[in-house]
């Protein structure tokens, strides 16, 4: 991917509410995201991170993005995603369904070994960001709950 891509996500980025996005071409990466007043451009693949200053107004939903953040339920380590016990067993959740601290959402499975997430607060499942048996990365969103 060449620079005019990158400058091309970065205009993206600072003309939009748009505050991250993630593009792979063949086998690289580049992730482009918008932190305050920052947008940060970063190629996994490569070692080079190259930063570049977004002149941005302040925002006054910046305590409802910050809401939303606090509702996602991400992914604390790599792996596989699993919504079901077993391929012929019903999900742990769906979306609309009510959850209680404790209660398992999703496995994810790394290095052959099963580990069950758990809801960490009562909620309501507002949307499962990933389908069944997808690559998940560590931090990766994964479900949008909301307290109860």
């Amino acid at each position: 991917m060449d620079i005019s891509h990158i400058r091309k996500l970065i205009r993206l980025i600072q003309s939009s509410d748009i505050t991250e996005i993630e593009v792979t071409e063949g086998d690289h990466t580049v992730r482009v995201s918008r932190q305050g007043s920052v947008a940060t451009v970063a190629a996994p693949a490569a070692p080079q991170v190259v930063t570049a200053a977004v002149a941005e107004a302040p925002v006054a939903a910046a305590p409802a993005e910050e809401a939303a953040h606090e509702n996602v339920v991400t992914s604390p380590m790599v792996g596989t995603f699993y919504l079901a016990p077993s391929p012929d067993a019903d999900n742990f959740v769906s979306e609309g369904a009510k959850v209680k601290k404790g209660d398992t959402i999703c496995i994810i499975e790394a290095m052959k070994l099963m580990n069950e997430i758990e809801a960490e607060y009562d909620g309501v499942v507002e949307s499962i960001l990933l389908s069944n048996a997808s690559p998940v990365e560590y931090g990766q969103s994964l479900f949008v709950i909301t307290p109860l």
